[in-house]
């Protein structure tokens, strides 16, 4: 038998030597085919296509905010999400939306994800699906320093008062279940908040902490009321089209990492979110 094993050019440890090799080579391909199998279909099309379709609001100070001087993007949700791409390998193209409107675009399929602070409510959560939240904030108030009433955010609800919220966010849910006296104007554009203070038809526009930062620096006429008591925590979180649990899970696993690896710290720092970033406490 050895001698017909010769005479064919192998030899016992040859034989051994490629059955080892079919082996190996049955298990990889095995374990590259359930690699593939578990990454999500969208990841698939993301790598793929090379790009990362981002849903952003251009407007969100801090979050993800197109500067008018630069006309540069900037904030912690333009540095987080092309740190993301980085970490699947593609670029970003960014999709300008807003919170009127960015459900329909997910639905539609005009972005893998939206990455702007869109905070966790239970009517989004009907049409969306969120990943791990990475920011919580409180709300702030912001008046005109030459109104004599309002002048801090415990005198705000009376009689005559005007409390104004963007229609579909979460202040306005907040505000219609905690105001007693004052009245609720809704407004369908956020610019519209800032207009209904200055002409005098509000006393008040109710929002968040990075929006609250942006009107006091950037308008002179804006004073911040901040809180005494903390006032109800809304949580902020990616956003990802219904029916995609791996592409879920595989957002989540970046949240996951970005916390764990000081990432998330460092962009926070970067655009003076850090009091409001969900940073694991060591």
């Amino acid at each position: 038998m050895r001698q017909q094993l010769r005479v064919s050019g192998l030899n016992t440890n040859s034989i051994r030597f490629l059955v080892a090799l079919i082996i190996f080579f049955a298990l990889s391909s095995l374990l590259l085919s359930q690699k593939s199998h578990a990454s999500s279909e969208r990841e698939q099309q993301i790598v793929e296509s090379g790009k990362l379709r981002v849903c952003i609001w251009p407007d969100y100070f801090s979050i993800s905010y197109k500067n008018k001087k630069t006309g540069e993007l900037e904030g912690i949700d333009i540095g987080l999400s092309q740190e993301f791409a980085k970490d699947l390998g593609v670029t970003v193209e960014y999709v300008p939306t807003h919170f009127g409107i960015f459900m329909n675009d997910i639905e539609q399929d005009k972005c893998d994800l939206a990455m702007f602070g869109v905070g966790k409510t239970e009517a989004r959560a009907k049409r969306i699906d969120y990943s791990q939240p990475y920011l919580s904030s409180g709300m702030y108030g912001i008046a005109n320093k030459t109104n004599p009433i309002v002048n801090s955010w415990e005198s705000m609800d009376q009689p005559g008062v005007v409390v104004c919220v963007q229609k579909g966010t979460y202040m306005e849910g907040a505000m219609r279940s905690s105001l007693k006296n004052s009245e609720l104007m809704t407004v369908v554009k956020h610019s519209q908040r800032e207009v209904e203070v200055r002409s005098g038809r509000a006393d008040v526009f109710i929002t968040d902490y990075p929006y609250g930062q942006k009107m006091i620096k950037v308008y002179d006429w804006a004073q911040l009321l901040t809180p005494k008591s903390e006032t109800e925590q809304f949580q902020y979180a990616y956003a990802v089209k219904k029916g995609q649990p791996e592409w879920l899970e595989r957002v989540n696993q970046f949240v996951t990492d970005i916390k764990a690896d000081g990432r998330l710290k460092q962009y926070a720092e970067q655009n003076n979110l850090l009091p409001i970033a969900l940073i694991p406490s060591k």
